[in-house]
């Protein structure tokens, strides 16, 4: 296990690192010297990751590699230390508030999944779909969830910040090691190993009786890495009817053997939890219901997920071999008022298992091709049922027993004709076969067989160190819905054989984006990156009629995002980002419905962190603001704005000797203002948000 002097050894390497995506300073800690005091720092890695306290590294698109970080378009790396400086709290979502253009949504109704999305993509809601995501090589969303949360869903409520090393956030479709939902981009997740924490256990108190009780496990013996990380959480939210219990094991081994790296993990979470839904906007204001209170029921749910992973990976550099396997299974339901009385129940009994097999093949600085395969199969139950006074009637909105099976190949290549230019060319075919058994309509069962090859191309320009010009043009696609394929009307009903339709005609949604953009570095203390996309959807798929799905016509997607980091001195850095959706519309939309789809116009992002010793030990604050506006919605077809939204983060950390003691507190002045809300017949509904949160926390390390 890890003593005190190892842990301020890894306390002032991470204090010594810049993290490139946002610029924050990291000085070094006091206790090295055994002197207050702060160190000149290293300059600002432009694409993400993390710095030493040398010498400048050059810019990272240009390099050949099979990180995320070498890829012609905008990445953004969010670091361990990073996390640990970010108000989390009980959504883990909030680990993306500071990335440039993403849109972390606190959705705060149960452990319902993870709120975020980017590019103006918001077909299937606020739940992570459109954007693959993954840790350690599994694929998160969910394409069989019926549980309320829309077509390929991410649930990360199992994560938690002391599991995560690094998150990689890359904008659009231009890597083929993405598959499914990779339209808007992909983000990938890479746990901790136990070599690389010291161990710890911290206690959390916050507003609304938030509880957290956090044990981390850390060390090595022989080469062998073990980390344990167990977390138990319970808050009963700002709502009335607002409660969460959530429990979080993780433990992870990994070991080096000969040229390759091994890990195995388990995970365990589950969770039991009751939210308040949504309140009419115009009702809100008319004083007749409270922000606080519940209309007609309240929501409940319950999950339990169990993954087992098996990882290989070179030992040394990127060349070599790589292989995944991995099963899960994983249970869910949620109920959502939608009356006086009546609930749609909808529930996720799933068994999925997969793996990826990769090989590298790297030629020097100047050329590398990775190939390789995946499966996923997804397999079991899921419905929505209607429940009335919280008992099951036999009425279903949607039943199927699903068999579904993902394969994909896929290759990509990178290429220096001369040292300042990189190009890139990958290429996805994915095939679907699926069963689908349609219990609510029976005759319309059926199998579903299709594939869609994605291909992407880029290119980087270095013509001077300090600039790096990319751009890139790639294809991404999401897989249909079983409601697509066999669907029927979504009216709650008994079972019966008669009914339904077939939609065999149904195809993979498919996206092509271009992106231009830039990332300059003036000076070791200050770096830009500017990006242009455009994004062209050619088969969006609507309902039409009752239970008919068709792919009508084309959704675009336009804008713009630019980000500032600059470390002012060696204590104090700060960062900017401002997020322009120019245009999303939708080109022939359906009957009533209006052009614009429903995603922020304006996203504002600003911080700033000091961190020094002081009194024998080392202080860090930060403040962060996040402001969402121009946000349109409909009433039939008549165009609306929602309230704008506003967010201001402050955060303050002591480490000392074994223990660290923070501060922090969230405060949101728009009394109105809110991240989730849908607009009805009757008005906008809305999530209403405390203005004030507050919290503290001590952790003892050793």
């Amino acid at each position: 296990m890890y003593g005190q002097g190892n842990r301020i050894r890894r306390l002032t390497m991470a204090s010594a690192a810049l993290t490139g995506s946002f610029g924050l300073c990291m000085p070094l800690a006091a206790q090295e010297s055994g002197t207050a005091g702060s160190t000149e720092l290293g300059p600002i890695e432009i694409s993400g990751g993390r710095q030493g306290s040398g010498a400048a590294q050059p810019l990272m698109r240009g390099k050949i590699g099979s990180t995320a970080q070498s890829l012609p378009t905008a990445v953004t790396t969010i670091t361990e230390e990073e996390i640990r400086t970010l108000n989390v709290d009980r959504d883990i979502s909030n680990i993306y508030r500071r990335v440039p253009g993403v849109v972390a949504n606190n959705i705060d109704q149960g452990d319902t999944g993870n709120g975020f999305r980017m590019r103006g993509f918001a077909t299937n809601g606020t739940h992570g779909a459109d954007v693959a995501v993954s840790v350690d090589g599994v694929p998160q969303n969910i394409p069989s969830s019926q549980g309320g949360a829309g077509h390929g869903p991410v649930f990360l409520e199992w994560l938690t910040p002391q599991m995560i090393k690094r998150v990689d956030v890359i904008k659009g479709p231009v890597s083929a090691l993405y598959g499914d939902q990779n339209r808007a981009g992909a983000v990938n997740i890479e746990t901790l190993d136990g070599g690389d924490v010291a161990s710890s256990v911290g206690v959390d108190v916050a507003s609304f009786d938030g509880r957290r009780t956090n044990l981390v496990l850390g060390g090595e013996h022989e080469g062998l890495q073990s980390l344990l990380v167990t977390d138990i959480y319970r808050t009963n939210g700002y709502r009335k009817a607002a409660e969460t219990e959530r429990d979080n094991y993780f433990w992870k081994l990994s070991k080096v053997i000969g040229e390759a790296k091994y890990s195995v993990r388990f995970s365990h979470y589950e969770s039991d939890f009751k939210n308040d839904g949504y309140l009419n906007l115009p009702a809100l204001k008319a004083g007749t219901i409270g922000r606080r209170d519940t209309d007609n029921l309240y929501g409940f749910g319950n999950a339990n997920r169990n993954t087992y992973v098996f990882n290989r990976a070179p030992a040394d550099g990127d060349a070599g071999l790589y292989y995944t396997a991995y099963y899960e299974d994983f249970r869910r339901v949620r109920g959502i008022s939608n009356g006086t009385n009546t609930h749609n129940y909808g529930k996720d009994d799933r068994d999925i298992y997969g793996g990826r097999l990769t090989y590298n093949f790297v030629h020097e600085d100047t050329a590398s091709l990775m190939v390789g395969t995946d499966v996923r199969r997804d397999k079991g139950d899921a419905f929505r049922r209607q429940y009335r006074n919280f008992a099951p009637t036999q009425n279903f909105y949607h039943d199927f027993d699903m068999d579904l099976i993902t394969y994909g190949v896929f290759a990509q290549g990178q290429y220096k004709p001369i040292d300042s230019l990189k190009l890139l060319a990958g290429v996805r075919h994915d095939r679907f076969d699926y069963a689908i058994d349609n219990l609510k309509f029976r005759n319309a069962s059926t199998g579903y067989n299709s594939s869609v090859t994605t291909p992407k191309f880029g290119l980087v320009w270095t013509p001077f160190e300090p600039l790096e010009l990319f751009t890139n043009v790639a294809q991404g696609f999401r897989s249909p819905a079983a409601e697509y394929i066999s669907s029927g009307s979504g009216s709650a009903l008994p079972l019966r054989d008669t009914g339904g339709q077939i939609n065999d005609s149904v195809r993979p949604s498919k996206v092509k984006s271009y992106d231009i953009g830039f990332t300059l570095r003036p000076s070791d203390r200050l770096s830009t990156t500017t990006e242009f996309y455009y994004i062209q959807n050619d088969s969006e798929t609507v309902q039409t009629s009752p239970g008919v799905y068709e792919q009508v016509g084309d959704t675009t997607r336009k804008g713009v995002e630019t980000s500032f980091n600059y470390q002012a001195t060696s204590t104090l850095s700060t960062y900017a980002s401002y997020g322009r959706i120019i245009d999303a519309l939708i080109t022939n939309p359906a009957p009533g419905i209006g052009a614009r789809l429903v995603v922020p116009e304006h996203t504002y992002k600003a911080g700033v962190q000091y961190r020094d010793g002081f009194m024998g030990g080392q202080i860090t604050l930060n403040a962060d603001a996040y402001h969402l506006g121009g946000i349109p919605y409909y009433v039939g077809t008549d165009k609306r704005t929602m309230p704008a939204y506003t967010r201001y983060d402050l955060r303050a950390s002591y480490d000392y000797s074994d223990y660290q003691f923070s501060v922090y507190g969230t405060f949101r002045p728009h009394r109105y203002g809110t991240e989730v809300a849908y607009g009805t017949n009757s008005g906008l509904v809305i999530v209403p948000q405390p203005s004030t949160t507050l919290g503290a926390s001590v952790r003892y390390f050793f």
